[in-house]
């Protein structure tokens, strides 16, 4: 440490008339102790004020400017020293010097800029204002197709630099981006694929861009998907795998990209980990195993490449996928459950699967997970049953089935997620399909739920779908008994409430549920409609200009309705009906005009 003194000393007294010798003694000198111990050495260069002899010492002319550089870049491995290196003017000319072309000096500068940027604002900052970071992609492009070790080496190294300029800062990551980082990152990768120093830089720098959306277009037009599948298909360790993992699942998010991945044969890679992995009770096979499978259903989300392995229900891949959800593994179940709600996102794909019998299947998995059943996996085959409802043809067939049953069986679950999809399910079910809305509308256990799921304000989608499939099952079957069934359960409130929804088609289906109420079983309900001030909420719902014609056109229907109760007549007549409706004769739309004026002569002859 004396010696360290000695040098530090020396270095303030002869860095501006020294010899290069001298010099290069006292960087020597330096570089030993910071090697021995760097946190010492470092607090001592910065309380010896050498840090602002630094700057004019980074000269491309002098021959120690490599090590003073390299002196730079190991005390800025300390936090401490980065913004005392900032503070001491050291960036602007270590921007400078990025435009010499010995190399040592540029892998000692690129390392001396990387190690200030790392998690430093102020680093980041003044290298940005110095413009260096250009300077470092200029570099990385006319270096691109070198392949000896010393050029590997710096292309390394700058790559590194631009990752700790970048590192979560989405500025800065735009920046580099609309520079054209991309291109040049990827055909890097491609040329220098068996260096795998290099290719892990490359890796973490598109694991740090692949996150922002902009990329994601930029990255579409490299042939990246092909380079990455290509680098996969090498690699035996865990780690690298998991890396590649990293890149991409943020780029399988866009769909083109996963268009180019499903071409480039990442689908068959990940079958392969499948099979590989699924028996293993390693921690690692387990996590690869859910990594690969999560991969496969996000693929699945494009629909071009979701058409691409389903291939009319022929496709290897997706036979491969049928196959999981028999499984005795939860995570393959549920990934082979997404998978088919993923396959079922049009009707040809829903028909076809259902006449192949993929019902049977998801029953039995559902059936697997009744009590104390995996959630994850009740939620996904319950989103693949809804999705399979939604075509006409695909509805008796899977009521005949026994789905109706099978869902109801998850009746008393306390997951919001599972009462969702369940919810749903039937919705899709009973469309159209009188008997089985009537069936299910005269469940009292069923309807007594809906009820209750009817106020769950901490889960506005349970709600609004409990809502839904209230009315829905009145307007599915036009049943007196299922309208009894739902007054005796306390749910003519609830729809009461769902005309006042912010979403049309919500105040639409609740306005003809209630109409056919009114229509068949007004004696029931008039109490309960009363109570609910149905008749204030129609008023509110015709004077207010923003209500959307069919909202108008079914509200007018429902007070003509209403009228065959003495109860609701009176209150019909103490508001100003007369008033509203007459307005609305000269309504644009046409039906909303005619109703108006039907309405105005039956209020008129009921006075």
């Amino acid at each position: 440490m004396d010696n360290l003194t000695d040098a530090l000393k020396k270095l303030k007294i002869t860095a501006v008339d020294s010899t290069a010798d001298s010099l290069e003694g006292c960087l020597d000198c330096l570089l030993q102790a910071l090697a021995q111990n760097n946190t010492e050495t470092s607090e001592k260069i910065q309380k010896s004020g050498i840090l602002q002899v630094f700057a004019s010492l980074l000269t491309p002319q002098s021959s120690c400017t490599a090590k003073v550089a390299n002196v730079i870049a190991e005390v800025a491995k300390n936090e401490f020293m980065r913004n005392s290196c900032v503070d001491a003017g050291l960036i602007p000319p270590l921007v400078q010097l990025l435009n010499c072309k010995d190399q040592e000096v540029l892998l000692q500068t690129g390392r001396a800029l990387g190690n200030i940027c790392y998690d430093s604002h102020e680093g980041r900052s003044a290298v940005d204002h110095a413009g260096g970071a250009q300077m470092v992609i200029d570099h990385l492009r006319s270096l691109c197709s070198k392949t000896d070790p010393a050029s590997e080496k710096l292309m390394t190294v700058l790559c590194g630099m631009l990752m700790n300029y970048s590192n979560e800062n989405d500025t800065l990551q735009s920046q580099l981006i609309n520079m054209g980082v991309i291109p040049t990152l990827v055909k890097l990768l491609g040329i220098h694929c068996q260096n795998s120093a290099l290719t892990e830089m490359c890796l973490v720098a598109f694991g740090n861009l692949a996150e922002l959306e902009s990329s994601k277009e930029q990255f579409a037009y490299t042939n990246i998907a092909e380079e990455l599948v290509k680098l996969f298909k090498k690699q035996i360790e865990h780690d690298k795998k998991e890396m590649i993992f990293e890149v991409l699942a943020p780029l399988a998010e866009n769909d083109i990209i996963k268009l180019q991945l499903v071409e480039a044969g990442l689908v068959e890679c990940l079958l392969e980990i499948v099979q590989k992995t699924v028996d293993s009770e390693k921690e690692e096979d387990i996590a690869e195993l859910k990594t690969a499978s999560d991969l496969m259903v996000l693929l699945l989300l494009g629909d071009e490449s979701m058409q691409k392995l389903f291939e009319g229900g022929k496709g290897s891949v997706f036979q491969r996928v049928l196959l999981w959800i028999p499984s005795n593994n939860h995570q393959l179940q549920l990934a082979g459950a997404l998978a088919i709600a993923n396959f079922a996102r049009n009707d040809g794909n829903c028909i076809h699967m259902v006449d192949n019998g993929i019902v049977q299947k998801l029953m039995d998995l559902l059936d697997r997970h009744v009590e104390d059943g995996n959630v994850t996996v009740q939620h996904a085959a319950l989103s693949a049953l809804r999705n399979l409802a939604i075509p006409v043809v695909n509805k008796s067939k899977m009521l005949s089935a026994g789905v109706a049953e099978a869902v109801l069986k998850f009746l008393k679950s306390e997951m919001p997620p599972v009462q969702f999809k369940l919810l749903g399910t039937l919705r899709m079910l009973i469309d159209a399909q009188a008997e089985a809305a009537e069936q299910l509308g005269k469940n009292v256990k069923l309807v007594e739920r809906l009820v209750e799921w009817c106020e769950a304000k901490d889960h506005a989608g349970v709600m609004g779908e409990s809502n839904r499939l209230l009315s829905a099952l009145i307007r599915h079957s036009k049943s007196k008994d299922v309208i009894r069934t739902i007054v005796q359960s306390g749910g003519i409130k609830h729809l009461v409430t769902m005309a006042t929804s912010e979403h049309v088609i919500m105040q639409n289906e609740a306005l003809v549920a209630l109409a056919l109420i009114a229509a068949l079983e007004l004696g029931t309900a008039e109490k309960d409609l009363e109570s609910a001030q149905l008749v204030q909420i129609l008023h509110r719902l015709l004077s207010d200009e923003r209500s959307a014609p069919e909202i108008k056109y079914n509200s007018m229907v429902l007070i003509c309705a209403l009228m065959g109760s003495e109860l609701l007549h009176k209150e019909v007549q103490s508001l100003a009906f007369l008033d509203v409706v007459s307005k609305l004769r000269s309504h644009e739309n046409k039906t909303v005009a005619q109703q108006a004026s039907l309405t105005e002569q039956r209020l008129a002859v009921e006075s």
